[in-house]
């Protein structure tokens, strides 16, 4: 843009145009391609799930997102040790394995567990081989049918409906709230001291 008594620019954007731009024509058949190759995976795996190993159930990282969860890289040693599994075995039954995750909390634990006892407690072995410690189904390959996913994660936050807004939530007032709750923090100890005091009166 020109400003005051400059003068004024004679851009030339037209030239060699051409080899500033990207095109993208090959995106449908690369889709295509893609897609063709699921399928052929599938048909080569079969009768196993054609979607890949059992995978973990992990909260996503940071505040903003840690409500929300996804499927994760592996399980644990811990898990696998609290599910009764060896590592070896685990991943010759379709479990993924992570050993450099840890678990921070006990909920996160006992949800992968409980994860892994259930896909247990489906699988079916072709092999006459007793290798896990809990009794499995034994079937023949023609009666089986080719899983697309394995037990899909779930959100555990459901967002609420819209509602009327009721006399006690019109009354609340999150300013006051919050003031309240810094209030009693700042004064807990002198509160304590008080009543320690007042006991031994």
């Amino acid at each position: 843009m020109a400003h005051g008594n400059d003068i004024i620019h004679k851009n030339h954007f037209h030239k060699k145009w051409m080899l500033m731009v990207r095109t993208w024509f090959n995106q449908p058949a690369r889709k295509h391609r893609r897609q063709e190759a699921r399928k052929a995976k599938a048909q080569r795996v079969a009768p196993k799930p054609a979607c890949g190993a059992l995978r973990p159930i992990v909260n996503c990282p940071t505040r903003r997102y840690n409500m929300k969860v996804r499927d994760g890289r592996g399980f644990t040693l811990e898990e696998l040790k609290a599910a009764g599994l060896n590592r070896k075995v685990a991943r010759s039954i379709g479990i993924s394995i992570d050993h450099r995750r840890r678990n921070n909390s006990v909920e996160g634990l006992q949800r992968n567990v409980a994860r892994l006892r259930k896909y247990m407690s489906k699988i079916i072995l072709f092999n006459k081989a007793k290798i896990l410690p809990v009794p499995v189904h034994q079937g023949e390959k023609d009666k089986v049918t080719q899983r697309k996913m394995l037990l899909p994660i779930v959100q555990k936050s459901k967002r609420e409906k819209a509602h009327k807004i009721t006399e006690s939530e019109a009354k609340y007032s999150a300013f006051h709230a919050i003031r309240q709750h810094r209030a009693n923090k700042r004064l807990a100890g002198k509160r304590l001291k008080a009543r320690i005091a007042k006991a031994n009166e």
